[in-house]
């Protein structure tokens, strides 16, 4: 990524590159950017090459490390990008002073990269009137951009648009086509997939705040900042967990903490996603035409009880991961006018139960942009009525991040929908909490740039949720992370059918193995 910096930097020559770094660090201490409304040379095209304070912008090092900031060829959208680089260890901002602005929510959007590893990289608004609000740069280890925003409320005329850097030696970052205009951005659903909490408690399970303070889970979480729960539905589950009566209980208390509520649909006795679909047994030798009025009825039941207590659904998925369809073999994708009728008929269930509840369609692999937009053109054309595009994103099995935005962005667009990246995790450690192996369990499994430590847990989600933050027109609605609470507890095991089945998920759930709320919960409450 920095090979361009590597070309020029040898061509000057150590004689000239002494010199020309003597210079940057006397010069540029006095050259503070003239205040403007609308940000200066914003995609640093107006500079040759190896300009370490580009025109309209300023550098500050409390090092003395000014030169550290430069601009070199390789643009994202033009020639030149603005790169932070050091052969040492070292502290750079480089910033542009904005004034004269109406009082309002300001967006700041910025292309970037990253070595990753740095102790902080990140864009950022400060001196605005309130907090500074920053968004961190991503690990890019295929070289990739990524758009990355923050918004801030501007009071007083004033803003402060800045790029910043604290990294080890060698470590790099990349900055450009910056924009900074009037709107807002966040996520509405910070959510989290607590299907398994309820068997876990069961078995014993317990909870505690990051200080080490004894409470439940579900309320741990929502002081954390999460305020939806999914909860997946099985039709008749051999152990009795995950059917109608646990998630209208499980409803009950997500909606007494003031949290929303996405209920899963699984249209299956035990575990949905693209490598099976079976249909529950009650339905086995159902007609296709059978088929669709169990789907409404079985939906219209689940949600009109949930309704009748006083928890309505906010949100429902029509199916889990269904790429490859649901309730095989009639509701495979081979034969995707009998799915687009299944489909339609839970829809409408959910619709006919209330009117507000927003229907979500969910597949897997959400870096997959060919396989999305392929099983959305089929749905659209056969008039499936969804409102909500929902997808999984896992790093280690989905690919780069870089493909998840650029699938996020073209499906919002082309199909005039919000997206939701409804199911995401990763691992706070390899190390096993239980007899099974883990899903995650060896070095060669994880995405490049986040190690499995509480640190790395965290920014994976930190840049997922900033990925979807990014979407244009406000069309990332959030995320949900699976299974926060799955610990590893004796009898709470995967498989319905079998109590001593283990968890293959503990590394990855958002309470360690001491019990401790872990770091990345904090997210929840970002922005």
């Amino acid at each position: 990524m920095h090979l361009a910096h590597r070309t020029w930097r040898t061509r000057l020559g150590a004689t000239a590159t002494a010199a020309l770094g003597a210079l940057l660090l006397t010069a540029l201490p006095a050259q503070q950017a003239q205040a403007a409304t609308t940000l200066t040379n914003p995609g640093f095209e107006s500079d040759a090459t190896g300009t370490a304070t580009p025109t309209g912008w300023s550098t500050y090092s409390a090092a003395g490390q000014n030169a550290a900031s430069f601009t070199e060829n390789g643009g994202s959208g033009g020639n030149r990008r603005l790169t932070h680089w050091s052969a040492s260890a070292y502290k750079v901002e480089t910033y542009q002073y904005l004034t004269g602005l109406a009082d309002g929510t300001y967006t700041l959007s910025a292309r970037v990269r990253s070595s990753g590893g740095q102790n902080s990289t990140y864009i950022a608004l400060r001196n605005c009137g309130g907090a500074e609000q920053r968004t961190d740069l991503p690990p890019t280890a295929d070289g990739a951009w990524i758009r990355v925003v923050t918004s801030v409320r501007v009071s007083g005329g004033n803003c402060t648009v800045s790029l910043n850097s604290d990294a080890h030696a060698g470590e790099w970052a990349n900055f450009d086509d910056l924009t900074f205009a009037p709107g807002a951005t966040g996520l509405s659903i910070k959510g989290g997939d607590l299907s398994t909490l309820p068997k876990n408690e069961a078995f014993g399970a317990t909870y505690s705040s990051a200080a080490g303070q004894s409470g439940n889970a579900l309320g741990l979480l929502r002081g954390a900042g999460m305020n939806y729960v999914r909860l997946k539905v099985w039709v008749n589950p051999a152990d009795g967990y995950n059917n109608k009566a646990r998630v209208l209980a499980m409803a009950k208390r997500a909606k007494a903490e003031g949290m929303k509520v996405l209920i899963d649909f699984h249209y299956s006795d035990r575990w949905a996603d693209p490598g099976q679909q079976n249909k529950p047994a009650a339905w086995a030798s159902h007609s296709y035409s059978q088929l669709r009025t169990d789907v409404y009825n079985h939906t219209y039941d689940v949600l009109n009880a949930l309704k009748a207590q006083g928890t309505t659904a906010d949100m429902v998925q029509i199916g889990n991961e269904i790429n490859g369809g649901m309730l095989w073999p009639e509701g495979s994708t081979d034969n995707w006018t009998q799915l687009a009728g299944l489909l339609t008929s839970g829809a409408q269930a959910a619709k006919a139960v209330s009117s507000s509840t927003q229907i979500a369609l969910h597949l897997a692999k959400g870096g997959d942009n060919g396989g999305t937009r392929w099983w959305f053109d089929q749905a659209v054309a056969r008039q499936v009525p969804f409102d909500v595009i929902a997808l999984s994103y896992y790093g280690y099995w989905h690919g780069p991040l870089s493909g998840l935005q650029a699938n996020l962005d073209d499906v919002s667009a082309r199909y005039g929908k919000p997206v939701l990246v409804a199911e995401t995790a990763y691992a706070s450690t390899l190390a096993n909490g239980d007899f099974l192996e883990n899903n995650i369990a060896t070095s060669g499994q994880l995405a490049p740039g986040y190690p499995a430590t509480p640190a790395g847990q965290a920014a994976n989600l930190r840049d997922v949720m900033n990925v979807v933050e990014a979407v244009p027109g406000g069309r990332g609605l959030g995320i949900v992370y699976w299974e926060p609470a799955w610990t590893a507890v004796k009898g709470s095991g995967w498989d319905p059918q079998d109590p001593a089945s283990g968890n293959a998920w503990e590394n990855q759930a958002l309470f360690g193995y001491d019990k401790k709320l872990l770091p990345a919960a904090s997210w929840f409450a970002h922005r």
